[in-house]
């Protein structure tokens, strides 16, 4: 279970006084811990779940990270790039623009989707199957290069 693992490696950071770990580590856990108590929560978090707040997690400090860089926020830009390399420990392994493609084929071949009026239909069924491998942006990328 992803929050033990997290306690864990929370209490290692602490012994190293590895400050900058440690705040990653603390934003994940906050970030279960407000799941867990969201409406219609329960106590525990399917992995997909948990996959789903780190994916969120990742998002937000890549899109603040953009925005810092661009407004000569080094510092800032600095702390955001830290955590998200945390977060994204912890996140399974990306699949390559390459892999998305193959697997974007062959949704596309299963629906038989020929235009980007069935691009819907195929979406659905790749963000199924990338769930957690390749972030919705990718895929969607993908999705309209291959149906156009």
């Amino acid at each position: 279970m992803l929050q033990e693992n997290i306690d864990k490696e929370i209490k290692t950071a602490m012994l190293a006084k590895d400050n900058v770990r440690l705040r990653g580590l603390r934003a994940i856990k906050a970030a279960i811990l407000l799941a867990k108590t969201e409406k219609g929560g329960s106590d525990t978090l399917t992995e997909d779940a948990e996959i789903k707040v780190l994916q969120r997690l990742a998002k937000q400090r890549k899109e603040s990270a953009e925005i810092y860089k661009t407004q000569n926020r080094e510092d800032l830009y600095q702390i955001e790039a830290e955590e998200l390399e945390v977060i994204e420990g912890f996140l399974p392994k990306q699949l390559s623009r390459e892999d998305v493609i193959a697997v974007v084929q062959d949704v596309i071949s299963r629906t038989g989707a020929t235009s980007v009026k069935d691009m819907g239909k195929v979406m659905g069924a790749a963000n199924k199957e990338l769930s957690g491998k390749a972030d919705g942006k990718t895929i969607s990328e993908v999705v309209k290069e291959l149906l156009s």
